[in-house]
């Protein structure tokens, strides 16, 4: 697995990675704009100051996650869904993380939706602990959803 700088040419395939106005409300919490738009995407990510970055397994491009360094904050986190229920979201996070704590972070903290079991279960797995939930945080169409913040801490005595 190999991170590298988000490129522009990327969205092309990023965006075909959702489908539907529920992957894209999990992903972004709307955020951004259904269907995503290249301009709209890469507006979003400058403005929050966001580094952008996209994740390759096996020379393909398989994944995409931006990290806000002031926030020590991984954010918008997806994997093209030829790669999912294969461990490689796993890898994906972990390596997400190590990036992180490479870059000097003493923690990384990340928002989940409590219905997002496989996401919140993946972060579990990786030793994320929550921090805090905020009930109630999002509506989708008729129904309200908690937001669950996540962090975990750079042991490294380095």
């Amino acid at each position: 697995m190999e991170i590298r700088p988000y490129k522009s040419s990327d969205f092309d395939q990023i965006k075909t990675w959702i489908s539907d106005k529920q992957t894209h409300a999990l992903w972004c919490a709307d955020l951004m704009q259904f269907p995503l738009e290249k301009h709209n995407f890469e507006n979003i990510l400058k403005e929050n100051n966001d580094t952008p970055l996209a994740v390759l397994i096996d020379g393909k491009l398989a994944g995409f996650f931006a990290y806000l360094h002031k926030e020590e904050k991984l954010k918008f986190i997806i994997l093209a869904p030829s790669f999912r229920g294969k461990g490689y979201g796993k890898k994906l996070v972990a390596s997400a993380v190590k990036y992180a704590f490479n870059n000097k972070a003493k923690s990384v903290q990340l928002n989940v939706f409590q219905n997002n079991i496989k996401a919140k279960n993946c972060y579990l797995s990786l030793g994320f602990k929550e921090r805090k939930i905020a009930e109630n945080a999002f509506k989708f169409n008729d129904k309200f959803w908690a937001r669950c913040n996540m962090v975990i801490e750079n042991n490294c005595t380095e």
